[in-house]
């Protein structure tokens, strides 16, 4: 019997393990069926790891791609279709929000050479005034805690707003804001005798 030509209705009768079948023979409308199903699910199960709707919405697609490439893999004897699904995007959420942080490391990674600050006054002693102050000011950063280094870099080197850090690190803003203000303490301390 063809499953094709049955209507959804039909589709979403079926068990799991009829689904998966189903899929595993290429039957697009089963991988529907299997979403309309469990879609909820896999969201909010992403949601809440990474706590961004846009990566949220990627991990379920991604989720629901890997269903359709590895059905085959499934083994019911192993364990419910949902605890698998819940296993899948559970990984791939984890596997974006690190791969969202390493993304911000490297943005401040290479952002740490092309600090500069902008020398106000002309001559050879302005310039080395300016020289020592940018090192004396890349040597106090050093002594903040990364995720402070990292929020005041974002925001004075690369000139992004708390929300868009916010974003970048996959933290919350009041977060972004606490490491900005106790980072500025800090520094403002180190760089007291200056």
């Amino acid at each position: 019997m063809e499953w094709a030509s049955n209507p959804i209705t039909e589709l979403a009768q079926l068990r799991d393990d009829e689904l998966i079948a189903l899929i595993v023979r290429r039957q697009e409308a089963a991988l529907g069926a299997l979403y309309d199903r469990y879609g909820r699910l896999v969201y909010a199960i992403a949601l809440r790891i990474t706590g961004d709707r846009q990566t949220t919405e990627e991990v379920v697609q991604d989720v629901f791609q890997n269903i359709w490439q590895s059905a085959a893999g499934f083994q019911s004897s192993s364990g419910s279709l949902s605890s698998w699904l819940m296993s899948i995007s559970r990984h791939r959420a984890i596997d974006a929000t690190r791969s969202r942080r390493e993304r911000a490391r490297t943005r401040e990674q290479e952002l740490i050479p092309e600090m500069q600050l902008v020398a106000e006054g002309g001559g050879p002693e302005a310039e080395v005034a300016q020289r020592l102050l940018r090192e004396q000011v890349q040597i106090a950063l050093r002594e903040l805690p990364q995720s402070q280094r990292q929020a005041i870099e974002l925001a004075y080197y690369a000139g992004l707003t708390r929300v868009e850090i916010a974003e970048s690190l996959g933290e919350p803003v009041g977060t972004v804001k606490t490491r900005l203000r106790l980072g500025l303490l800090k520094l403002k301390d180190l760089l007291r005798d200056v």
